[in-house]
């Protein structure tokens, strides 16, 4: 029988069957199944392919099809459910296989070069220790706020890891932050990329106009902190095809004691987690050519996924790039994320955004003294963004556990792997040698995708709707509860663990969801056991 590799090799032409052709020609079959539904449209499709009908016709039967659908082969061209030589190492050469526990992302890449460890040391400094408000003796690290919401990187994403939502009604916001807006969005016009716009227009939501783009609810001495926001839970019952109750939490928010006067009718706002921080010098070293290769906005295929990139501003550039970071895809790379990071989240201002950020309503903050413009150089900014490009994506220890290997045959079967692409080998072109021609397992097409209107934030920000989200990276996920000690997950953090993440999808994920609500309890527990062993 003809194999999966054969046919990749025949049907390279094949733009909507085949994987991007970055891929090991062995992709083809993991691109086939997850462009198509199951059941009587999968059939008349692949029938309807000379090649594929040929490969597979031992095997169809329409009493079995589904389980045709299940034995798909991988981007290795092995069995879905098939262990794949190498994915133990979901960063490639970079991996972390010497420390896990706590501690699993904080490891340098495993391959770091010797004239890039000087960088990545001082640059952990700088992420992990606090800033302090100006004037102060440590001048590097002086110019905080005025206004922020954390003192360090660290306070938000501790350990390298993902932040959480507050669990008690007085606890501070912290590792959780609420974007800001009005309706509308400022000039977006990819066709005018020489446009002489400012850098926070392009497509970006409109600030609301007493408190910026992003509450920041602490502040420097003698600048009164902008307010307190609070979230709320309402409890959601629902069951499982087998009978077995859930419960999901769903948030409200709330924002009083308001510094700067009443905020706008039109205000939209959308809460954001702090991500874990690993791996994302090997996302920036994906070809673009295989990412878009992914999209598929109209849904031509007809599978009901339609991934789309975000087209973002790059400040440094002046042009339109391909957004890869930040929960709705925002950021080109991960210079400009930091840049962003420091300016939005510590009030650290930087040549990429040299603006404190005040607003028209807060004058205390406008007079405040200045740690310096910028006040976070280039040269240290470079030795921040070394270091979270070379944070290194723990090592797998079930990757070939067999109630795991069940898990990641049940992942392709609800059809997650069409949004969670599972791996690729990334480009030639990076500056850092480490991240060039790695085969890594991400899990993500770092496209957009319609999660439906229970994850909305109501909120544009670029091509961004308030439905849509970035898929994010899975790789790493089950070390979260030992890292940072919590569960909280998707980007709001209102999920307690990973059947709570998957039963909030919606939109595009909808069939993914009632797939894995109808599974039996041993097969939600093999998935969720894939999942986290990544």
């Amino acid at each position: 029988m003809t194999d999966c590799t054969d046919i990749a090799k025949r049907d390279a032409w094949h733009p909507k069957l085949l994987v991007p052709p970055s891929f090991a020609p062995g992709s083809f079959a993991l691109g086939c199944v997850r462009r198509h539904r199951i059941g009587a449209e999968l059939w008349v499709h692949l029938v309807d392919h000379p090649y594929v009908a040929r490969a597979c016709a031992t095997r169809l039967a329409l009493a079995i099809l589904p389980l045709l659908v299940l034995s798909a082969c991988s981007s290795s061209g092995r069995a879905a459910g098939s262990f794949e030589p190498g994915e133990e190492l979901p960063g490639g050469e970079t991996t972390n296989t010497l420390l896990l526990g706590e501690n699993a992302f904080i490891r340098p890449a495993s391959n770091i070069a010797e004239e890039n460890e000087p960088l990545f040391f001082s640059g952990n400094s700088f992420f992990n220790q606090p800033w302090v408000q100006a004037p102060a003796s440590t001048e590097s690290r002086d110019g905080l706020g005025p206004l922020f919401n954390a003192r360090s990187c660290a306070a938000c994403h501790f350990r390298d890891g993902r932040g959480r939502p507050p669990l008690e009604p007085e606890e501070p916001f912290l590792g959780l932050l609420l974007r800001l807006s009005i309706d509308g969005q400022s000039e977006h016009d990819v066709d005018q990329p020489e446009r002489d716009v400012d850098a926070l227009g392009h497509g970006q939501p409109i600030a609301e106009p007493s408190y910026g783009l992003q509450l920041q609810p602490f502040s420097v001495a003698d600048v009164p902190a902008e307010a307190r926001p609070e979230v709320h839970y309402q409890e959601i019952h629902g069951t499982y095809a087998d009978g077995e109750p859930y419960t999901l939490l769903d948030p409200t928010y709330t924002i009083s004691d308001l510094s700067y006067g009443p905020m706008h009718e039109d205000l939209r706002l959308s809460p954001r987690v702090a991500p874990a921080v690993v791996g994302l010098g090997l996302l920036e070293a994906i070809d673009q050519v295989a990412l878009l290769e992914l999209e598929d906005s109209e849904d031509v295929d007809g599978d009901g996924i339609s991934g789309r990139a975000n087209w973002v501003w790059d400040v440094v550039q002046q042009t339109w790039s391909l957004g890869r970071f930040g929960w709705k895809a925002e950021q080109p790379t991960v210079r400009q994320q930091s840049a962003a990071a420091f300016s939005g989240d510590i009030g650290i201002t930087t040549t990429l955004f040299p603006a404190e950020g005040c607003t028209e309503a807060q004058p205390e903050c406008d007079s405040a003294l200045s740690g310096g413009a910028p006040e976070l150089s280039d040269r240290l900014l470079l030795r921040v963004e070394v270091y979270t490009r070379l944070l290194a994506v723990p090592m797998r220890i079930r990757a070939n556990d067999p109630e795991v290997l069940r898990g990641k045959q049940l992942f392709h079967d609800a059809q997650c792997a069409s949004c969670h692409v599972p791996s690729y080998v990334t480009g030639a072109d990076s500056d850092l040698a480490e991240v060039q021609n790695q085969r890594i397992w991400p899990y993500t097409d770092l496209l957009l995708h319609d999660m439906g209107e229970g994850l909305s934030d109501h909120r544009s920000s670029f091509a961004a709707s308030g439905s849509e989200w970035r898929t994010p990276p899975l790789w790493g996920l089950g070390y979260i509860e030992v890292v940072n000690d919590h569960n909280r997950l998707l980007h709001d953090g209102r999920a307690r663990g990973v059947s709570e993440a998957i039963l909030w999808h919606g939109g595009e994920a909808q069939g993914s969801k009632e797939f894995f609500e109808s599974m039996p309890a041993e097969d939600r527990e093999a998935l969720v056991a894939f999942i986290n062993s990544l």
